[in-house]
């Protein structure tokens, strides 16, 4: 069977985009049409077409001796249905898919993920963390959305309006009620041997809760998922559920992590092009989280407190809709979180509504 392998220029743009000048992009990434195209010896990367302010999504394939390894899903949309279905049908060189790994558990890379059990009769690899969160978020929305998202925005000082929104689209998204019945636990150091080539577990947190990347020592090749993206920062979120937690703790401590990989490691993104630069992109996102840290002292140093909705619109000055704000506020959380656990801010309840206000434990102090 003729292997359809074909290469274009690709770039993926986003609201956080930075600089990646030190990066090099060796290979060309296929169009967004279900080709093939050539990574390494039994790797390939197929980009699936998504319309969430990315365009699309790598997914990639590992050939082993009698069937494939999917890593990751694409949307639950009809029209990727029809590429897997092609995929399988006219490329995959007469070989089954015979296991599908999801790095982590956002829709884009997991919803498709009970369609492919059913129609190829695979089991699905996760972390527990992956797995039970998607699997709560799912079987909990209509509860969260009613009894604890709108106090949770009420609390952090958002207008009715933006909460009105929000609620609304959450309620809307039918992607967010669908999760896999089974899967199979994967954890930290698990070894996958596909065709004679190790891929060790390796996992991220901040961005979710139990990321896996896989790892290939013999060949230096990392398949990292959302955790190291050449051309946007994803995001790091708090919500409603875990309204204390530190995801920005965990994701510079996961950037370490990455780091200490070999500076030749060709990275395998989620979106975006697969590049050389693993250690100066790392070093990129933690400057630009350590810069968001000083710019959210900076308000509070200028205007004393702030509630989250209103450092959020410090931080983000633009429009925008409902799902990128609800990111930006998830995102202010996670800094605010941050300093807040490291001692650096303080926070109280206003007298006349209770939403909580931040300040700086010690305005004078320049330094975080």
């Amino acid at each position: 069977m003729k292997r359809l392998l074909v290469t274009v220029d690709s770039t993926t743009t986003d609201l956080t985009k930075s600089k990646t000048n030190e990066l090099t992009y060796p290979i060309k990434p296929d169009p967004i049409n279900g080709a093939l195209t050539f990574i390494a010896s039994g790797v390939y990367l197929v980009r699936m077409p998504m319309d969430l302010g990315l365009d699309h999504i790598n997914i990639y394939l590992l050939e082993d001796v009698d069937g494939w390894y999917v890593v990751d899903t694409g949307l639950a949309t009809q029209e990727v249905k029809t590429i897997w279905n092609k995929i399988v049908n006219e490329l995959l060189f007469e070989l089954p898919i015979k296991g599908l790994i999801c790095t982590h558990f956002h829709y884009d890379h997991a919803s498709l993920a009970p369609w492919m059990m059913r129609k190829f009769n695979i089991p699905l690899y996760m972390s527990a963390g992956e797995y039970l969160w998607m699997r709560v978020l799912a079987d909990s929305k209509t509860e969260r959305v009613s009894s604890q998202l709108q106090p949770f925005y009420l609390t952090h000082g958002v207008p009715q309006d933006l909460i009105d929104n929000i609620l609304s689209m959450v309620e809307s998204d039918p992607l967010s009620s669908i999760y896999p019945s089974t899967y199979n636990r994967v954890r930290e150091g698990d070894v996958f041997e596909i065709k004679g080539r190790k891929w060790q577990v390796i996992m991220g947190e901040g961005h979710s809760p139990e990321h896996i990347c896989l790892w290939s020592a013999e060949d230096d090749l990392l398949i990292c998922g959302d955790q190291l993206l050449p051309e946007i920062s994803s995001s790091v979120f708090v919500n409603e559920i875990e309204p204390n937690a530190n995801p920005l703790k965990g994701w510079l401590a996961s950037l370490e992590k990455l780091q200490a990989l070999p500076k030749n490691t060709l990275v395998l993104p989620s979106h975006g092009g697969v590049f050389l630069g693993l250690h100066q992109r790392a070093k990129i996102i933690h400057s630009l989280h350590q810069k968001r840290l000083a710019q959210l002292r900076d308000v509070l140093e200028t205007q004393g407190q702030c509630n989250l909705y209103q450092l959020m619109r410090a931080l983000f000055k633009r429009e925008m809709n409902s799902m990128n704000s609800m990111l930006a506020l998830g995102e202010t959380a996670a800094h605010v979180n941050y300093l807040l656990l490291d001692k650096k801010l303080k926070k109280q309840h206003s007298k006349d509504d209770g939403t909580i206000i931040y300040s700086l434990s010690c305005p004078s102090e320049s330094n975080i």
